[in-house]
């Protein structure tokens, strides 16, 4: 399996709204909830009206469409990161699977992967 890291800086934050996304960021997600609203986006464009905002985080993508018939991939990747000691913040599209991890663990990750037989693309 083919694992994509991308190049932005992220950030993972709490706002009150969505007026002040930078929808022109290259990769962002957002979250809505009854009791959140939550935003990833590159770190570099933090919305002003970021209630709570946790920088340094890197992420890497699972290449490809996967099926929705295809069962435990992001459990699989996740598993072998904690087994190392490295959280996880995940997030899903329609077309697959996204992990981000705190930049202190980023290098570590992709080691663990790399040595788990998922080829990694930079």
């Amino acid at each position: 399996m083919e694992i994509k890291i991308l190049k932005q800086d992220l950030s993972v934050c709490k706002v009150n709204d969505l007026s002040q996304v930078d929808y022109s960021d290259e990769i962002f997600f957002i979250g809505k909830t009854d009791e959140e609203l939550s935003l990833v986006c590159s770190s570099e464009k933090v919305p002003e009206n970021a209630i709570e905002c946790d920088n340094g985080w890197k992420a890497f993508r699972i290449q490809g469409v996967l099926d929705f018939s295809l069962i435990g991939i992001l459990s699989k990747i996740s598993s072998l990161l904690a087994e190392n000691k490295i959280g996880i913040f995940a997030v899903s599209t329609y077309n697959t699977d996204y992990i981000l991890t705190k930049e202190s663990d980023f290098e570590k990750a992709v080691d663990v992967l790399s040595c788990n037989g998922y080829e990694i693309r930079q």
